[in-house]
Protein backbone atom coordinates (compact mmCIF):
# COMPACT_ATOMS: atom_id res chain seq x y z
CA UNK A 1 0.00 0.00 0.00
CA UNK A 2 1.35 3.43 -0.90
CA UNK A 3 2.22 6.18 1.81
CA UNK A 4 -0.47 8.38 2.98
CA UNK A 5 -0.27 12.08 4.23
CA UNK A 6 -2.71 13.90 6.20
CA UNK A 7 -2.73 17.24 5.75
CA UNK A 8 -4.93 19.85 8.01
CA UNK A 9 -6.38 23.58 6.65
CA UNK A 10 -7.68 24.84 9.93
CA UNK A 11 -9.90 28.11 8.72
CA UNK A 12 -11.02 30.92 11.28
CA UNK A 13 -14.46 28.94 10.80
CA UNK A 14 -13.76 25.76 9.61
CA UNK A 15 -11.37 23.30 10.20
CA UNK A 16 -10.61 20.74 7.95
CA UNK A 17 -8.13 17.58 7.60
CA UNK A 18 -7.72 15.64 4.18
CA UNK A 19 -5.72 12.28 3.51
CA UNK A 20 -3.48 12.26 0.07
CA UNK A 21 -1.15 10.47 -1.46
CA UNK A 22 2.64 11.77 -2.29
CA UNK A 23 1.39 12.92 -5.53
CA UNK A 24 -1.26 14.81 -4.40
CA UNK A 25 -4.49 12.61 -5.00
CA UNK A 26 -7.04 13.15 -2.06
CA UNK A 27 -8.42 10.04 -0.49
CA UNK A 28 -10.69 11.46 2.17
CA UNK A 29 -11.53 14.76 3.79
CA UNK A 30 -13.41 16.05 7.05
CA UNK A 31 -15.10 18.97 8.16
CA UNK A 32 -16.06 20.65 11.51
CA UNK A 33 -17.07 24.44 12.34
CA UNK A 34 -15.28 26.91 14.44
CA UNK A 35 -17.27 29.90 14.73
CA UNK A 36 -15.80 33.03 16.11
CA UNK A 37 -17.14 35.13 18.59
CA UNK A 38 -17.38 39.13 18.38
CA UNK A 39 -17.47 39.75 22.58
CA UNK A 40 -17.37 43.78 22.10
CA UNK A 41 -16.73 45.60 18.86
CA UNK A 42 -13.41 44.97 16.74
CA UNK A 43 -12.59 41.66 19.26
CA UNK A 44 -12.63 38.21 16.85
CA UNK A 45 -11.79 35.51 19.36
CA UNK A 46 -12.18 31.90 18.74
CA UNK A 47 -12.84 29.23 21.86
CA UNK A 48 -9.80 27.20 22.09
CA UNK A 49 -11.14 24.00 23.52
CA UNK A 50 -14.00 23.81 21.08
CA UNK A 51 -10.80 24.35 18.01
CA UNK A 52 -8.85 21.75 19.75
CA UNK A 53 -11.76 19.45 19.62
CA UNK A 54 -12.60 20.12 16.05
CA UNK A 55 -8.99 19.59 15.55
CA UNK A 56 -8.69 16.66 16.87
CA UNK A 57 -12.01 14.84 15.50
CA UNK A 58 -11.17 15.72 11.63
CA UNK A 59 -7.86 14.15 12.00
CA UNK A 60 -9.86 11.03 13.20
CA UNK A 61 -12.41 11.01 10.81
CA UNK A 62 -10.42 11.51 7.94
CA UNK A 63 -7.75 8.95 8.84
CA UNK A 64 -10.51 6.68 9.03
CA UNK A 65 -12.36 7.35 5.76
CA UNK A 66 -9.18 7.20 4.16
CA UNK A 67 -9.63 3.18 4.78
CA UNK A 68 -5.83 2.82 5.87
CA UNK A 69 -4.96 5.10 8.64
CA UNK A 70 -2.02 2.80 9.41
CA UNK A 71 -0.43 3.93 6.26
CA UNK A 72 -0.59 7.33 7.32
CA UNK A 73 3.16 8.56 7.71
CA UNK A 74 3.41 12.05 7.94
CA UNK A 75 1.03 15.08 8.89
CA UNK A 76 1.50 18.80 7.83
CA UNK A 77 -0.73 21.74 9.34
CA UNK A 78 -2.15 24.65 7.95
CA UNK A 79 -4.04 27.84 9.48
CA UNK A 80 -5.61 30.93 9.16
CA UNK A 81 -2.36 33.19 9.78
CA UNK A 82 -1.25 35.73 12.58
CA UNK A 83 -3.03 36.72 15.83
CA UNK A 84 -1.99 35.36 18.91
CA UNK A 85 -2.67 32.33 21.33
CA UNK A 86 -1.67 33.07 24.64
CA UNK A 87 -0.33 28.98 25.98
CA UNK A 88 1.21 27.64 28.98
CA UNK A 89 4.51 25.20 29.12
CA UNK A 90 1.95 22.17 28.11
CA UNK A 91 0.18 24.57 25.40
CA UNK A 92 -3.15 24.98 27.12
CA UNK A 93 -4.72 27.90 26.29
CA UNK A 94 -4.62 31.05 28.43
CA UNK A 95 -7.15 33.29 26.78
CA UNK A 96 -9.60 32.62 23.87
CA UNK A 97 -7.61 33.22 20.69
CA UNK A 98 -7.13 36.37 18.77
CA UNK A 99 -8.07 35.73 15.08
CA UNK A 100 -6.30 37.89 12.73
CA UNK A 101 -9.56 40.04 11.44
CA UNK A 102 -9.18 41.06 15.05
CA UNK A 103 -8.82 45.26 15.17
CA UNK A 104 -8.67 45.88 18.88
CA UNK A 105 -5.50 47.02 18.90
CA UNK A 106 -6.62 50.16 16.57
CA UNK A 107 -6.31 52.79 19.21
CA UNK A 108 -2.68 51.92 20.41
CA UNK A 109 -1.70 51.83 16.45
CA UNK A 110 -3.04 55.79 15.86
CA UNK A 111 -1.41 56.71 18.80
CA UNK A 112 2.08 55.06 17.55
CA UNK A 113 1.05 56.74 13.94
CA UNK A 114 0.22 59.78 15.30
CA UNK A 115 3.78 59.72 16.68
CA UNK A 116 5.47 58.48 14.02
CA UNK A 117 3.94 59.53 11.12
CA UNK A 118 5.47 56.56 8.53
CA UNK A 119 4.94 54.23 11.12
CA UNK A 120 3.11 51.91 8.67
CA UNK A 121 6.20 52.89 5.37
CA UNK A 122 8.60 51.70 8.29
CA UNK A 123 7.26 48.52 8.60
CA UNK A 124 6.68 47.87 5.34
CA UNK A 125 10.05 48.59 4.40
CA UNK A 126 10.63 45.34 6.47
CA UNK A 127 8.10 43.35 5.93
CA UNK A 128 6.66 44.00 2.43
CA UNK A 129 2.87 44.09 3.89
CA UNK A 130 0.79 46.18 4.88
CA UNK A 131 0.23 45.58 8.57
CA UNK A 132 -3.33 44.93 9.66
CA UNK A 133 -4.08 45.42 13.05
CA UNK A 134 -5.04 41.70 13.64
CA UNK A 135 -0.91 40.76 13.27
CA UNK A 136 0.76 39.43 15.80
CA UNK A 137 3.20 41.92 17.09
CA UNK A 138 0.37 44.92 17.67
CA UNK A 139 -1.53 42.34 19.23
CA UNK A 140 0.69 41.57 21.54
CA UNK A 141 1.48 44.51 22.48
CA UNK A 142 -2.06 45.31 23.54
CA UNK A 143 -2.03 42.26 25.68
CA UNK A 144 1.29 43.48 27.62
CA UNK A 145 -0.93 46.55 27.76
CA UNK A 146 -4.12 45.29 28.96
CA UNK A 147 -3.78 41.62 29.93
CA UNK A 148 -0.35 41.76 31.61
CA UNK A 149 -1.43 39.28 34.07
CA UNK A 150 -2.14 36.44 31.10
CA UNK A 151 1.30 37.50 29.24
CA UNK A 152 3.13 37.10 32.63
CA UNK A 153 1.72 33.42 33.19
CA UNK A 154 2.76 32.66 29.43
CA UNK A 155 4.96 30.55 28.54
CA UNK A 156 4.60 30.76 24.85
CA UNK A 157 2.63 33.14 21.95
CA UNK A 158 1.66 31.54 19.06
CA UNK A 159 -0.12 31.58 16.07
CA UNK A 160 -3.09 29.39 15.69
CA UNK A 161 -1.47 26.71 13.68
CA UNK A 162 1.68 26.52 16.03
CA UNK A 163 -0.97 26.30 18.89
CA UNK A 164 -2.58 23.08 17.17
CA UNK A 165 0.77 21.58 16.19
CA UNK A 166 1.23 21.65 19.56
CA UNK A 167 -1.29 19.67 20.43
CA UNK A 168 -0.06 16.65 18.90
CA UNK A 169 3.68 17.21 19.77
CA UNK A 170 3.71 19.07 23.05
CA UNK A 171 6.40 20.62 21.57
CA UNK A 172 5.96 24.73 20.87
CA UNK A 173 7.91 25.49 17.49
CA UNK A 174 7.52 28.44 15.30
CA UNK A 175 7.91 28.58 11.83
CA UNK A 176 9.18 31.18 8.74
CA UNK A 177 5.98 31.77 7.17
CA UNK A 178 4.09 33.16 9.80
CA UNK A 179 7.48 34.65 11.53
CA UNK A 180 7.94 37.10 8.38
CA UNK A 181 4.61 38.32 8.61
CA UNK A 182 4.11 39.40 12.64
CA UNK A 183 5.30 41.76 11.03
CA UNK A 184 8.76 40.37 10.03
CA UNK A 185 11.67 40.92 8.07
CA UNK A 186 10.41 39.38 4.59
CA UNK A 187 14.16 39.29 3.32
CA UNK A 188 15.82 37.03 6.01
CA UNK A 189 12.00 35.25 6.13
CA UNK A 190 12.11 35.78 9.82
CA UNK A 191 11.54 37.77 12.77
CA UNK A 192 12.91 41.33 12.87
CA UNK A 193 14.30 42.49 16.41
CA UNK A 194 14.01 46.00 14.78
CA UNK A 195 9.85 45.38 14.93
CA UNK A 196 9.97 43.90 18.36
CA UNK A 197 11.65 46.69 19.55
CA UNK A 198 9.28 49.49 17.67
CA UNK A 199 6.07 47.75 19.14
CA UNK A 200 7.38 47.31 22.47
CA UNK A 201 7.48 43.78 22.71
CA UNK A 202 11.32 42.21 22.62
CA UNK A 203 11.18 41.83 25.92
CA UNK A 204 8.60 38.95 25.13
CA UNK A 205 10.96 37.29 22.91
CA UNK A 206 11.22 34.75 25.22
CA UNK A 207 8.03 33.78 24.50
CA UNK A 208 8.18 33.19 21.01
CA UNK A 209 9.49 30.05 19.92
CA UNK A 210 12.15 28.64 17.50
CA UNK A 211 11.42 29.56 13.60
CA UNK A 212 11.77 26.72 11.50
CA UNK A 213 11.34 25.77 7.69
CA UNK A 214 7.73 24.75 6.66
CA UNK A 215 8.99 21.37 5.38
CA UNK A 216 11.10 20.71 8.92
CA UNK A 217 10.05 18.07 11.49
CA UNK A 218 8.62 19.87 14.63
CA UNK A 219 7.92 16.79 16.87
CA UNK A 220 6.12 13.50 16.90
CA UNK A 221 2.49 12.85 17.09
CA UNK A 222 2.43 11.92 21.11
CA UNK A 223 0.94 9.28 23.37
CA UNK A 224 -1.51 12.09 24.81
CA UNK A 225 -2.84 12.85 21.12
CA UNK A 226 -2.92 9.32 19.58
CA UNK A 227 -6.07 8.46 21.44
CA UNK A 228 -8.04 11.73 20.16
CA UNK A 229 -6.78 11.38 17.04
CA UNK A 230 -6.80 7.43 16.60
CA UNK A 231 -3.31 8.03 15.05
CA UNK A 232 -0.56 5.60 16.13
CA UNK A 233 2.01 7.30 18.63
CA UNK A 234 5.28 8.47 16.84
CA UNK A 235 4.03 10.19 13.04
CA UNK A 236 5.95 12.83 12.13
CA UNK A 237 4.53 16.35 12.70
CA UNK A 238 5.65 19.15 10.12
CA UNK A 239 6.14 22.80 10.96
CA UNK A 240 3.50 23.40 7.90
CA UNK A 241 2.78 26.98 7.01
CA UNK A 242 0.57 29.45 6.81
CA UNK A 243 -2.89 28.83 4.94
CA UNK A 244 -2.02 31.36 2.23
CA UNK A 245 1.59 29.51 1.62
CA UNK A 246 -0.13 26.23 2.32
CA UNK A 247 -2.78 26.91 -0.68
CA UNK A 248 -0.21 28.57 -2.90
CA UNK A 249 1.91 24.91 -2.56
CA UNK A 250 -1.08 22.70 -3.35
CA UNK A 251 -2.57 24.57 -5.84
CA UNK A 252 0.90 23.97 -8.19
CA UNK A 253 1.68 27.70 -7.30
CA UNK A 254 5.73 27.57 -6.20
CA UNK A 255 7.08 28.20 -9.42
CA UNK A 256 8.86 31.65 -10.27
CA UNK A 257 6.25 33.83 -12.23
CA UNK A 258 3.03 31.93 -11.22
CA UNK A 259 -0.25 33.70 -10.57
CA UNK A 260 -2.27 31.90 -7.93
CA UNK A 261 -5.59 33.50 -6.66
CA UNK A 262 -7.99 32.62 -3.69
CA UNK A 263 -11.57 33.41 -4.12
CA UNK A 264 -12.65 32.58 -0.79
CA UNK A 265 -14.20 34.59 2.28
CA UNK A 266 -11.17 36.46 1.21
CA UNK A 267 -10.35 37.66 -2.03
CA UNK A 268 -6.18 37.31 -2.49
CA UNK A 269 -4.49 37.32 -6.16
CA UNK A 270 -0.70 36.87 -5.78
CA UNK A 271 2.42 36.14 -8.17
CA UNK A 272 5.11 33.75 -7.20
CA UNK A 273 8.97 35.53 -7.04
CA UNK A 274 11.97 34.12 -6.44
CA UNK A 275 13.46 37.35 -4.86
CA UNK A 276 11.22 39.99 -2.47
CA UNK A 277 9.54 42.14 -4.12
CA UNK A 278 8.42 45.61 -2.38
CA UNK A 279 6.43 47.24 -5.09
CA UNK A 280 4.05 48.84 -5.56
CA UNK A 281 4.85 50.67 -1.75
CA UNK A 282 2.38 50.23 0.87
CA UNK A 283 0.41 48.30 -0.53
CA UNK A 284 -0.84 44.35 -0.22
CA UNK A 285 1.21 41.74 1.16
CA UNK A 286 4.21 39.59 0.78
CA UNK A 287 3.85 36.49 1.77
CA UNK A 288 7.53 33.50 2.43
CA UNK A 289 7.20 30.71 0.08
CA UNK A 290 9.54 27.43 1.12
CA UNK A 291 13.22 27.21 -0.49
CA UNK A 292 13.36 31.15 -0.71
CA UNK A 293 10.38 31.81 -2.83
CA UNK A 294 8.24 34.81 -2.13
CA UNK A 295 4.45 35.42 -2.80
CA UNK A 296 3.48 39.16 -3.51
CA UNK A 297 -0.10 39.39 -3.34
CA UNK A 298 -2.91 41.95 -3.33
CA UNK A 299 -5.88 41.58 -1.07
CA UNK A 300 -9.49 42.33 -0.91
CA UNK A 301 -9.94 41.73 2.51
CA UNK A 302 -13.81 40.43 1.77
CA UNK A 303 -14.51 38.14 -1.30
CA UNK A 304 -17.51 35.61 -1.18
CA UNK A 305 -18.48 37.19 2.15
CA UNK A 306 -19.92 39.52 -0.04
CA UNK A 307 -22.30 36.61 -1.94
CA UNK A 308 -23.13 35.48 1.61
CA UNK A 309 -23.55 38.54 3.13
CA UNK A 310 -25.99 39.42 0.09
CA UNK A 311 -27.66 35.47 0.69
CA UNK A 312 -28.79 36.79 4.39
CA UNK A 313 -29.77 39.84 3.22
CA UNK A 314 -31.60 39.58 0.18
CA UNK A 315 -32.94 36.31 0.47
CA UNK A 316 -32.89 34.24 3.45
CA UNK A 317 -35.95 32.30 2.15
CA UNK A 318 -33.64 30.68 0.37
CA UNK A 319 -30.79 30.49 2.60
CA UNK A 320 -32.05 26.58 3.92
CA UNK A 321 -32.45 25.68 0.25
CA UNK A 322 -29.94 22.68 -0.90
CA UNK A 323 -29.61 24.45 -4.00
CA UNK A 324 -29.43 28.02 -2.80
CA UNK A 325 -26.39 28.83 -5.41
CA UNK A 326 -28.10 27.28 -8.24
CA UNK A 327 -30.69 29.30 -6.92
CA UNK A 328 -28.54 32.31 -7.03
CA UNK A 329 -26.59 31.45 -9.98
CA UNK A 330 -29.93 31.85 -12.08
CA UNK A 331 -30.93 35.27 -10.82
CA UNK A 332 -27.82 36.38 -11.43
CA UNK A 333 -27.65 34.85 -14.96
CA UNK A 334 -31.15 36.69 -15.71
CA UNK A 335 -29.70 40.12 -15.61
CA UNK A 336 -27.17 41.48 -18.40
CA UNK A 337 -23.51 43.06 -17.36
CA UNK A 338 -24.23 46.32 -15.59
CA UNK A 339 -26.69 44.74 -13.55
CA UNK A 340 -29.22 47.60 -14.96
CA UNK A 341 -27.01 50.74 -13.69
CA UNK A 342 -26.24 49.30 -10.30
CA UNK A 343 -23.08 49.37 -9.15
CA UNK A 344 -21.32 47.22 -5.94
CA UNK A 345 -17.98 47.97 -4.01
CA UNK A 346 -17.05 44.72 -2.17
CA UNK A 347 -15.42 46.00 1.07
CA UNK A 348 -17.35 44.40 3.48
CA UNK A 349 -14.78 43.63 5.70
CA UNK A 350 -14.63 45.86 9.28
CA UNK A 351 -10.81 45.83 8.96
CA UNK A 352 -11.29 48.03 5.57
CA UNK A 353 -8.75 46.83 2.89
CA UNK A 354 -5.44 47.10 1.75
CA UNK A 355 -5.64 47.16 -2.30
CA UNK A 356 -6.04 48.87 -4.44
CA UNK A 357 -5.41 51.38 -1.30
CA UNK A 358 -4.84 50.55 2.08
CA UNK A 359 -7.82 52.08 3.70
CA UNK A 360 -9.03 51.07 7.24
CA UNK A 361 -12.47 53.16 6.90
CA UNK A 362 -12.98 51.56 2.92
CA UNK A 363 -16.79 50.15 3.73
CA UNK A 364 -19.35 48.40 1.28
CA UNK A 365 -22.22 49.97 -0.87
CA UNK A 366 -24.50 49.40 -3.40
CA UNK A 367 -24.44 52.45 -5.84
CA UNK A 368 -27.30 53.70 -8.35
CA UNK A 369 -30.32 52.61 -6.80
CA UNK A 370 -33.44 53.21 -7.22
CA UNK A 371 -36.97 51.71 -7.13
CA UNK A 372 -36.89 49.33 -9.88
CA UNK A 373 -34.31 47.28 -9.29
CA UNK A 374 -34.70 43.98 -7.86
CA UNK A 375 -32.81 41.58 -6.16
CA UNK A 376 -31.63 39.71 -9.06
CA UNK A 377 -30.32 43.36 -9.99
CA UNK A 378 -28.84 43.40 -6.52
CA UNK A 379 -27.16 39.84 -6.82
CA UNK A 380 -25.51 40.80 -10.30
CA UNK A 381 -23.89 43.98 -9.22
CA UNK A 382 -22.23 41.83 -6.05
CA UNK A 383 -20.89 39.49 -8.18
CA UNK A 384 -19.36 41.79 -10.54
CA UNK A 385 -18.28 44.28 -8.07
CA UNK A 386 -15.97 41.20 -6.93
CA UNK A 387 -15.15 40.70 -10.58
CA UNK A 388 -13.79 44.38 -10.82
CA UNK A 389 -12.45 44.27 -7.30
CA UNK A 390 -10.56 40.90 -8.40
CA UNK A 391 -9.16 42.95 -11.68
CA UNK A 392 -7.82 45.89 -9.16
CA UNK A 393 -5.65 43.57 -7.73
CA UNK A 394 -4.59 42.10 -10.85
CA UNK A 395 -3.90 45.28 -12.32
CA UNK A 396 -1.43 46.26 -9.09
CA UNK A 397 0.46 42.96 -9.75
CA UNK A 398 1.41 43.44 -13.39
CA UNK A 399 1.37 40.15 -14.64
CA UNK A 400 3.68 39.07 -17.89
CA UNK A 401 0.84 39.33 -20.94
CA UNK A 402 -0.75 35.95 -21.20
CA UNK A 403 -0.06 34.55 -18.00
CA UNK A 404 -2.89 32.73 -16.45
CA UNK A 405 -4.80 33.04 -13.17
CA UNK A 406 -4.98 29.73 -10.94
CA UNK A 407 -8.05 30.17 -9.14
CA UNK A 408 -9.21 28.32 -6.01
CA UNK A 409 -11.15 29.07 -3.25
CA UNK A 410 -15.11 28.18 -2.87
CA UNK A 411 -16.12 31.15 -5.58
CA UNK A 412 -14.17 28.76 -8.05
CA UNK A 413 -16.76 26.73 -8.02
CA UNK A 414 -19.15 28.86 -9.74
CA UNK A 415 -18.56 28.93 -13.96
CA UNK A 416 -20.04 32.33 -13.83
CA UNK A 417 -17.94 33.81 -11.52
CA UNK A 418 -14.90 32.73 -13.09
CA UNK A 419 -16.37 33.45 -16.38
CA UNK A 420 -17.15 36.90 -15.51
CA UNK A 421 -13.32 37.35 -14.18
CA UNK A 422 -12.14 36.05 -17.39
CA UNK A 423 -13.65 38.46 -18.89
CA UNK A 424 -13.18 41.46 -16.87
CA UNK A 425 -9.95 40.92 -16.34
CA UNK A 426 -9.07 40.00 -19.89
CA UNK A 427 -6.66 37.05 -18.82
CA UNK A 428 -7.90 33.11 -18.78
CA UNK A 429 -8.82 31.83 -15.24
CA UNK A 430 -7.63 28.33 -14.36
CA UNK A 431 -9.36 26.36 -11.79
CA UNK A 432 -7.66 23.24 -10.70
CA UNK A 433 -9.17 19.73 -10.35
CA UNK A 434 -10.02 19.47 -6.66
CA UNK A 435 -10.96 22.26 -3.36
CA UNK A 436 -8.77 21.25 -0.95
CA UNK A 437 -5.62 22.92 -1.49
CA UNK A 438 -4.46 24.37 2.09
CA UNK A 439 -4.80 20.56 3.36
CA UNK A 440 -3.23 19.30 0.22
CA UNK A 441 -0.20 21.72 0.52
CA UNK A 442 0.29 21.23 4.02
CA UNK A 443 0.07 17.10 3.12
CA UNK A 444 2.98 17.71 0.34
CA UNK A 445 4.81 19.74 2.92
CA UNK A 446 4.88 15.86 5.09
CA UNK A 447 5.49 14.27 2.06
CA UNK A 448 8.47 16.31 1.19
CA UNK A 449 10.17 16.35 4.73
CA UNK A 450 9.92 12.71 4.86
CA UNK A 451 11.88 12.33 1.29
CA UNK A 452 8.93 11.59 -1.02
CA UNK A 453 10.06 14.71 -3.22
CA UNK A 454 13.26 16.53 -3.77
CA UNK A 455 12.30 19.62 -2.90
CA UNK A 456 8.60 21.14 -1.94
CA UNK A 457 8.69 23.31 -5.23
CA UNK A 458 8.99 19.85 -6.82
CA UNK A 459 6.15 18.62 -5.04
CA UNK A 460 4.10 21.41 -6.17
CA UNK A 461 5.02 20.97 -9.16
CA UNK A 462 4.65 16.64 -9.48
CA UNK A 463 1.03 17.28 -7.92
CA UNK A 464 -0.74 19.82 -9.86
CA UNK A 465 -3.72 18.15 -11.63
CA UNK A 466 -5.47 19.00 -14.68
CA UNK A 467 -7.49 22.26 -14.66
CA UNK A 468 -10.50 23.88 -16.40
CA UNK A 469 -9.96 27.24 -18.57
CA UNK A 470 -12.05 29.60 -18.82
CA UNK A 471 -10.70 32.04 -21.64
CA UNK A 472 -12.18 36.21 -21.85
CA UNK A 473 -15.19 36.56 -24.35
CA UNK A 474 -14.34 37.82 -27.57
CA UNK A 475 -16.92 41.15 -26.82
CA UNK A 476 -15.50 41.24 -23.31
CA UNK A 477 -14.14 44.27 -23.72
CA UNK A 478 -16.76 46.21 -25.26
CA UNK A 479 -19.56 44.37 -22.67
CA UNK A 480 -18.16 45.47 -19.57
CA UNK A 481 -16.40 48.69 -20.49
CA UNK A 482 -19.26 51.06 -18.84
CA UNK A 483 -20.17 48.61 -15.98
CA UNK A 484 -16.36 48.88 -15.36
CA UNK A 485 -15.67 52.66 -15.83
CA UNK A 486 -18.71 53.06 -13.44
CA UNK A 487 -17.16 50.79 -10.62
CA UNK A 488 -14.36 52.67 -11.16
CA UNK A 489 -15.83 56.23 -10.56
CA UNK A 490 -17.71 54.98 -8.04
CA UNK A 491 -14.15 53.73 -5.98
CA UNK A 492 -12.21 56.45 -6.86
CA UNK A 493 -15.19 58.35 -4.59
CA UNK A 494 -14.94 56.74 -1.72
CA UNK A 495 -11.31 55.74 -1.92
CA UNK A 496 -9.95 59.03 -3.34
Amino acid sequence: MSDLFLGVDAGSTVCKAAVFDAEGRQRSLAARRTPLSRPRRGWVEADPAACVDAFHAVIKEAATACSAPEAIKGIGISGAMVGAWLVDARGRALRPGINWEDSRSQDMLDAMIAARPALMSDIFAISGSVMQQGCTLPVLAWLKAHEPEAVAEAAHALTYKDFLRMQLTGIAAAECSEAAVLPGDARSQNRSADLLALFGVDDLSPLLPEVLPSADIAGALSAEAATPTGLSEGIPVVAGAGDVIANVIGAGGLKAGAATAILGTTCMVGVCHDHPVFTPPDLGLLFSLPERHWYRAMVNVAGTLNLDWAIDLLAPDLRNEPDVFAEITDMVASVPPGAHGVTYLPYLSESGIIAPVASAEARAQFCGLHGGHDRAALFRAVYEGVAFAFADLVALLELAPGEPVTLTGGGSRSALWCQMIADVTERTIQVPDGAEFGAKGAALLAATALGRHASVAAASQDAAGDCTAYQPSRDAAEVWAEPRRRFSEHRARLLG
